[in-house]
């Protein structure tokens, strides 16, 4: 493992560790305008939401390490502070990187990239048409936090009306990830699509006590086999379960097969079963291995 000390490289060296390590991020397609009406439409990875009572969100047009200039949307939000937050699907991720582009001040990047205005309800910068959600902002607060190149601007804004398009809703009324179909950023030119194989469900520990990593027997704790992943979803149940009568269970063709293996087996066994969310059943085929 290598140390990385950030005031010992350039800082174009940081700046890609930084991007290439905190992923994925998602996209604020932020659309502004200025004191004459110009619309700025630029995407930025360096987003992300920061509470609900009020709803926060905070994104950062930060200073370009090249040549320490300020962008157009930060310059656009000093004097008209507000915003909308297009979210950024994968039908939309070609024409919002081409948004991306440098353009001269007063060019709209609506009409390069090829995305519709609407006009918004309560903010004056428009939303994009295409966005599957777009959220209009007030902006509550400029935080520069340097002067030089690649130091950031947090523009920390309440939202104060989402549009959500029915098409991403599922039958609860709650997004669903694979309708949203989302994009999201890596470091240099990657991206990464929500979507497929990509999306997977951790139980969140919340309304219970699991019993801790620590409490799994040490044989089955310090497994060749078992991943960290697999521990942890041992660890996440609220008592190990009693094996004190589970013939049936042992009795089993496959049970006891591996149970004749060995521990390996075993623990393969239990390897797959976790994987199939069947927890109670891998926890069982463990404990009878260690009598």
């Amino acid at each position: 493992m290598i140390t990385v000390d950030p005031k010992e490289i350039p800082s174009s060296t940081l700046h890609a560790y930084l991007l290439g390590a905190v992923t994925p991020r998602p996209i604020a397609f932020a659309s502004t305008i200025d004191k004459d009406g110009q619309v700025n439409l630029s995407p930025f990875s360096f987003f992300n939401c920061f509470g609900y009572n009020p709803p926060l969100l905070i994104f950062s047009p930060a200073r370009r390490g090249r040549d320490n200039t300020t962008k157009h949307t930060y310059d656009n939000i000093l004097e008209v502070q507000e915003v909308v937050i297009n979210v950024v699907n994968y039908s939309m991720v070609q024409q919002m990187s081409l948004a991306s582009t440098e353009y001269p001040k007063g060019v709209n990047e609506f009409t390069k990239s090829g995305f519709t205005e609407v006009a918004s309800t309560i903010v004056k910068p428009p939303r994009v048409k295409e966005a599957p959600i777009a959220m209009e902002c007030n902006v509550l607060q400029i935080v520069p936090t340097g002067t030089e190149g690649g130091a950031g601007n947090l523009i920390i804004c309440e939202v104060v009306l989402m549009h959500i398009q029915e098409a991403v809703l599922d039958a609860n009324g709650r997004i669903d990830p694979y309708k949203l179909d989302a994009v999201a950023r890596l470091g240099a030119d990657f991206y990464c699509r929500v979507q497929g194989d990509s999306i997977f469900r951790v139980p969140k520990p919340l309304d219970k006590l699991g019993v801790g990593v620590d409490s799994i027997p040490e044989r089955i704790r310090y497994s060749k086999i078992l991943t960290g992943n697999d521990l942890g979803l041992l660890g996440n149940v609220e008592r190990i379960p009693s094996v004190i009568d589970e013939r049936a269970f042992a009795e089993q063709s496959h049970i006891k097969q591996a149970l004749q293996q060995g521990e390996e087996a075993v623990h393969l066994m239990a390897h797959i079963l976790l994987a199939e969310g069947k927890i109670e059943d891998a926890w069982k085929v463990l404990l009878l291995s260690l009598r």
